[in-house]
């Protein structure tokens, strides 16, 4: 039960972060363009290659399984769900599995689309009844 308390707590913060840089990207740059996502995806990213790098077995630091969890699924995929996308691509790349790993990024980047667009569709008709 410990690791789901961690991980919500940091699902909390990572989401309040996640709504004040999108704020203030928005504040700084305008709405032209997602740039908050785009920077807060970037952000993301790094920080969990980087957490991720340092805590490994033959990393720097070691630490609690819990606080890994907190950071990882519950910082970062609070903060951002690219982050994940992006570790785990990555991993699939170092392994050598360069076919998975391109078909992970085409999957996820069309299948999202379509399935963003498909959801927009139903609620358009569904608000139409």
């Amino acid at each position: 039960m410990q690791p789901y308390l961690w991980i919500a707590v940091g699902s909390a913060l990572g989401g309040m972060a996640r709504y004040w840089c999108t704020g203030a990207a928005t504040r700084l740059f305008g709405e032209t363009f997602p740039w908050g996502t785009l920077l807060i995806n970037i952000l993301g990213s790094f920080i969990i290659g980087l957490f991720v790098a340092l805590t490994a077995p033959d990393g720097r630091y070691v630490v609690d399984p819990n606080i890994r969890a907190f950071v990882t699924v519950g910082l970062c995929g609070g903060y951002t769900t690219f982050s994940a996308f992006s570790l785990q691509t990555m991993v699939l790349m170092q392994e050598g599995e360069w076919l998975h790993a391109g078909g992970y990024i085409l999957g996820s980047v069309v299948l999202c689309l379509v399935f963003v667009w498909l959801g927009h569709l139903l609620a358009t008709q569904l608000n139409a009844i």
